[in-house]
């Protein structure tokens, strides 16, 4: 365990080695935040309520999307690809390491360099814009909030390994990783909360693993689910996540008995 750790390690150091890039990408990140904010600003005035929520609980659910997502969402594992198709993936199958916790612990690496930075500008943002966000007391729902995301970033992990794993049956990962991407923010409600939806559509969208990626997690924070169907909830991230470990170790071990490489 503790190799994996020094994984981890090595990865938050990384992250700030090519200094111009880092420091843009912040900027990418704080300004594209900022759109989001002054157009819900823009589009619910204060005391406005839309549905079940009023302006400072769809705030904080927009910026909760930002936090959350920088520990959720991001990742490392999108070398899984590259890993295989350049066949440097010889050098991990020779190795004294498991495939899938080496990524993971490169995973962690890089989400806490996100969730720190993150956390930095949002307290910056807070202070500076003074928006009338909720801020959850309760020590429960905290917990189990924090027991959400920690369940939806395994879920995510397992869903971007067996991204990866297209590697072995194709050399283009980047469209359908970026276009899968894309589909998978709009269903985890990065975007807007997913219960503003009509009914119908919503009741669509709950069986869908993507739902539990930030939508769940936040509305946890909020306090908005009964305590029964918090745990429920979080239960069924656990089940999901238990599935997609099940079909990744499966693509895994299919994508082996593909793998070839030369001059590695």
């Amino acid at each position: 365990m503790k190799k994996y750790w020094q994984i981890a390690k090595i990865t938050f150091s990384e992250t700030t080695a090519y200094r111009l890039n880092f420091v843009m990408w912040r900027v990418r990140v704080v300004l594209q935040l900022l759109t989001i904010y002054f157009l819900w600003q823009a589009i619910l005035p204060r005391g406005a309520k839309i549905l079940n929520y009023d302006h400072s609980q769809i705030l904080t659910y927009i910026l909760g999307t930002s936090l959350i997502w920088s520990f959720v969402m991001a990742s490392r594992s999108q070398s899984i690809a590259d890993e295989i198709n350049s066949g440097s993936l010889s050098n991990f199958l020779i190795k004294p390491i498991n495939y899938f916790s080496y990524h993971f612990f490169r995973d962690i690496g890089d989400k806490a360099m996100n969730i720190l930075f993150t956390a930095v500008e949002l307290t910056l943002m807070y202070f500076i814009l003074k928006p009338p966000i909720f801020i959850q007391t309760d020590p429960t729902y905290l917990a189990l909030a924090l027991i959400s995301i920690f369940a939806a970033l395994c879920l995510h992990f397992f869903i971007n390994f067996i991204l990866g794993t297209i590697g072995f049956i194709s050399p283009e990962i980047w469209a359908p990783r970026f276009i899968f991407f894309i589909v998978i923010g709009f269903f985890a409600g990065s975007y807007f909360p997913l219960d503003i939806l009509p009914a119908n559509i919503f009741a669509i969208f709950k069986f869908l693993p993507f739902t539990y990626l930030l939508y769940f997690p936040l509305k946890v924070y909020l306090g908005q689910l009964p305590l029964e169907e918090t745990i429920v909830g979080i239960f069924t991230t656990f089940i999901w996540t238990a599935v997609f470990a099940l079909i990744a170790n499966l693509a895994w071990r299919k994508g082996l008995k593909l793998y070839t490489s030369w001059g590695k």
